[in-house]
């Protein structure tokens, strides 16, 4: 097998960078077990570890700070065929740590490289979750406040079956590699090594100085046996299998023709309690029921029982792939809560815009066609203001008509909702 380092971007570390020994290794390793670079996925995380991706010539992805284990468990997850490799240096490490205990706890087919180097080398040299609290580096004296982590330990009790503490310069680090790459269930390595650029020129570190001192470190518990058990990938397929496989969704036969052709695109503008998002689900079924196309995106505070409720609605004949709405066709103006949340769009609105909007309600001034209906008036409830706004366009066979909306009632609710509901849609036509 040839080299899969990348020839149009060779490595670039300082010199003397254990980096550049945990590069070469793993090429090495990956060499030796005749994996081709459409057989790996390298995923990497940000600072000097955060070069390998471009380095190797494999499939690969450049992932945010301490996020490198969620995009490669998704990677294995729909491609369980490929051997995926975690670089992560100790920075990413304390920032993504709950990641790492994830990892350690489902077992999932991956291979952790943390490239321990004792700080963030990337970004100035402060310290990180690993730092001696003797060192000296370049955020003063956090690191004396800190104990380090010993990501080793933490990983053995959440679970992991294969740990392992080594050094970029061990005799024996190509064979460690290989044996972690292998492993079928979740490896992590920690490899120590030195940063020439930032630590070592306030540290005393050497190869020797590691030897000696992962030799004074306790053995790790007897945790192969302890913790091993199923890949995650494979137990998780098992058990799917043997699931019930979920019902295909219910087709939405379609027996209306709507009014109007093209991209139609509405907007509700309301508050808590109006029951807007239900009537942005009844125009997009009342939609499919005449074969359109339909989205719907809402918007509204983690406060639901007060605040603004928004809802956006495209029905279009055509596939709708951007679901942005700037010049709405019909705009429902229902609550100064909604309203309030999109006064510029209003402000902006052309003649061609048809505005429905309570009595009472403030708009902007605006270029719109407004009608205005009283619902306190008409002894309209105010949760069955919006429904009745969706009956107002069907009576003017505006977006929908009465059979479109008939069919979404009916999709959408019970037999005795369902009657109710169309009692408050009739009103509109009585009048």
């Amino acid at each position: 097998m040839d080299s899969l380092l990348n020839s149009n971007r060779p490595p670039v570390f300082c010199p003397g960078c254990s980096h550049d020994r945990v590069l070469h290794a793993l090429d090495q390793a990956l060499i030796e077990m005749g994996f081709a670079g459409k057989d790996v996925a390298i995923v990497t995380d940000i600072g000097c570890s955060g070069l390998f991706d471009t380095f190797f010539n494999t499939h690969a992805l450049h992932g945010l700070h301490g996020r490198a284990l969620t995009y490669a468990t998704g990677i294995k997850m729909a491609r369980p065929e490929l051997k995926v490799i975690v670089t992560m240096g100790d920075g990413g490490l304390g920032i993504g740590g709950a990641h790492v205990l994830s990892t350690c706890r489902r077992n999932i087919d991956l291979t952790l490289l943390i490239l321990n180097n004792f700080n963030y080398g990337m970004t100035g040299g402060q310290c990180s979750s690993t730092t001696p609290q003797e060192a000296a580096v370049g955020s003063g004296f956090l690191n004396k406040l800190e104990k380090p982590i010993d990501i080793c330990q933490v990983a053995v009790a959440a679970g992991a079956p294969m740990v392992s503490r080594v050094s970029a310069y061990q005799k024996d680090f190509v064979p460690t590699l290989k044996e972690a790459i292998t492993f079928d269930g979740f490896s992590m390595l920690d490899i120590w090594g030195i940063c020439p650029g930032r630590y070592t020129r306030r540290n005393k570190l050497t190869p020797k100085n590691i030897e000696a001192t992962l030799a004074q470190l306790p053995e790790l518990p007897d945790f192969k046996s302890r913790n091993k058990r199923m890949e995650y990938g494979k137990a998780y397929r098992q058990e799917a299998a043997s699931q019930k496989a979920p019902s295909d969704p219910v087709p939405i036969a379609v027996t209306c023709a709507a009014p109007q052709s093209g991209r139609r695109e509405v907007i509700i503008l309301g508050g808590a309690g109006q029951r807007i998002i239900t009537a942005g689900e009844l125009l997009c079924l009342a939609g499919a029921s005449a074969g359109c196309h339909a989205t719907q995106k809402n918007d509204y505070p983690i406060t639901v029982m007060r605040g603004h409720s928004i809802s956006e609605i495209i029905l279009s004949d055509e596939e709708i792939e951007y679901t942005g709405i700037e010049n709405p066709a019909v705009v429902i103006a229902l609550a100064p809560e909604g309203v309030n949340r999109r006064k510029k769009m209003l402000a902006g609105l052309p003649s061609k815009t048809h505005v429905i909007k309570a009595a009472g309600i403030e708009l902007p001034p605006c270029q719109a066609a407004v009608t205005e209906i009283d619902f306190r008036d008409r002894k309209i409830k105010f949760q069955d203001w919006a429904l009745t706004a969706l009956a107002v366009l069907a009576h003017q066979s505006e977006i929908l008509t009465m059979d479109m909306l008939k069919a979404a009632l009916k999709l959408r609710f019970k037999q005795a909702v369902y009657e109710t509901a169309l009692a408050v849609v009739e009103t509109v036509f009585a009048d």
